[in-house]
């Protein structure tokens, strides 16, 4: 499984965990920051460990190292259940690596860039070797950096943590979130921008958009095509391999290859 979509639940929200597990989305994560009120944080974490000691699997995010909760939502993560971590407003190495720290041996850490100073350090953050994948907190990174359009205005950051996912030998990054909530289209146009410039999942706020977050991520029909054809012209071959006329060379094998892998994330 190939994890495309990672849907937001608020953590003092249990009647909604397990619907959130049956809506198709690859990851989870219960939410004990901006989705909880400070005087709710205790009582959402109580609830958290209440559902995972149940047998619930899904990440947390948790609250930030400067805040009054960090201790104690780390001490959560040692408890059953617990997949992964997201860290919010992750703006340096330092920051990335005391919660790695924290962590159980293999869970996935995955920090949320929302910060101008967050996005020039993401290659640093991106390698401590903990974190599996970064994410793009798109609406605080806005505020932050004073950019109003959500597209050509954030281009440069989506592709930034692109580059730098890649180069810290990490998984392509997850894109923010789309703020309409139920409208598939704004949804597939956004999910189609980010594979375009190669980001590889997208945060969901409302299980009505992982079904457009998941089917938009697949390769298409014609993608598909193409990489069987090349496959086989590559199992076909006695010496230097063609298709329509152009040499197969290894960047050629690879994306067919990378190709056919996303089949996986139906």
């Amino acid at each position: 499984m190939i994890n495309r979509s990672y849907l937001f639940v608020p953590g003092n929200r249990p009647e909604r965990f397990d619907k959130a597990c049956a809506s198709g989305a690859h990851v989870v994560v219960l939410d004990l920051e901006d989705a909880v009120t400070p005087e709710s944080k205790d009582e959402a974490r109580a609830k958290i460990q209440a559902w995972l000691a149940e047998g619930g699997q899904a990440y947390v995010r948790i609250n930030g190292l400067d805040s009054d909760w960090f201790e104690a939502d780390c001490a959560l993560l040692s408890g059953q259940g617990v997949r992964g971590v997201m860290l919010p407003k992750a703006d340096d190495r330092a920051q990335v690596e005391a919660l790695a720290e924290r962590c159980p041996a293999g869970m996935a850490l995955v920090p949320l860039i929302e910060s101008a100073i967050g996005l020039r350090n993401a290659f640093d953050i991106g390698r401590v070797e903990a974190v599996t994948r970064l994410a793009f907190g798109s609406v605080d990174f806005q505020v932050d950096a004073g950019i109003e359009c959500d597209d050509e205005g954030l281009l440069y950051a989506r592709s930034k943590l692109v580059i730098d996912s890649r180069a810290a030998g990490i998984e392509a990054p997850i894109d923010g979130v789309t703020l309409a909530v139920k409208d598939a289209e704004a949804v597939g146009r956004d999910v189609a921008r980010a594979r375009d410039i190669g980001l590889g999942a997208k945060l969901c706020i409302h299980p009505a958009q992982v079904a457009s977050v998941n089917q938009g991520f697949l390769p298409s029909a014609e993608e598909l095509e193409w990489a069987g054809e090349v496959i086989e012209a590559l199992d076909a071959a006695d010496g230097v391999a063609t298709h329509k006329g152009k040499i197969i060379d290894k960047p050629v094998i690879d994306r067919a290859h990378r190709i056919m892998a996303g089949r996986a994330s139906a």
